[in-house]
């Protein structure tokens, strides 16, 4: 069984499908603590709770856990499991994303995810040996959007700064950082360069780990 954390209701029918379509029959089991973000934005320690939903998760029979909140990620991985694996939403995007090197926009709507999604990109690359540079984007009034139920507002301005992002900036592949972010990049199929989300590489990933 696949564990995942949210921070969003909405994450619960998206990544429960993308378990059911790559893992038919593989159980998945959710917890939602929206508050948690919050905390993270606020700088209040969230290492205890974090570890707390991880071990629940794994006394219900989870056999690998996944945080679906880049805020989080590194707390999640800091804090670990109770000998199953933790896997950050993120981290399979970001080694994707940095295979080619050349410019890598990372589109995000909290700034509280920019810093841990940069140093994860960054970690990918030094691992992976190669050379990118590191262009950070912001969509600007974009998460009042998503707070206020208006998910199509929210995929649309991240839509918008993701082509600005290739169009000024010349970005050779493009992050969309947030999980919530993943069906903006149906409105970028035309880009010129590959969108990339998280949502689909880290259930990939829980996947093959929870069958090894």
């Amino acid at each position: 069984m696949i564990g995942f954390l949210h921070t969003a209701d909405v994450h619960v029918a998206t990544f429960g499908a993308l378990v059911d379509e790559a893992a038919p029959g593989e159980g998945h089991a959710h917890r939602v603590d929206a508050p948690l973000l919050d905390d993270a934005r606020a700088g209040a320690p969230t290492g205890a709770r974090v570890r707390a939903h991880v071990d629940a998760l794994v006394a219900a029979g989870a056999s690998v856990v996944v945080c679906t909140c880049s805020t989080l990620g590194p707390v999640a991985e800091e804090v670990g499991g109770l000998g199953v694996p933790v896997v950050r939403v993120d981290r399979p995007l970001a080694e994707a994303a940095v295979r080619d090197g050349g410019r890598v926009a990372i589109v995000a709507a909290l700034a509280s995810t920019l810093g841990p999604t940069t140093d994860l990109l960054a970690d990918a690359a030094r691992r992976a040996g190669a050379t990118v540079e590191l262009d950070p984007v912001v969509c600007v009034d974009a998460w009042s959007a998503f707070e206020a139920g208006d998910l199509g507002a929210y995929h649309r301005a991240v839509a918008d700064a993701a082509r600005d992002a290739v169009r000024r900036r010349r970005a050779d592949v493009v992050v969309l950082a947030q999980a919530s972010m993943a069906p903006a990049a149906a409105l970028l199929v035309d880009l010129p360069v590959p969108v990339l989300t998280s949502p689909g590489s880290a259930v990939a990933r829980a996947v093959e780990l929870a069958r090894a």
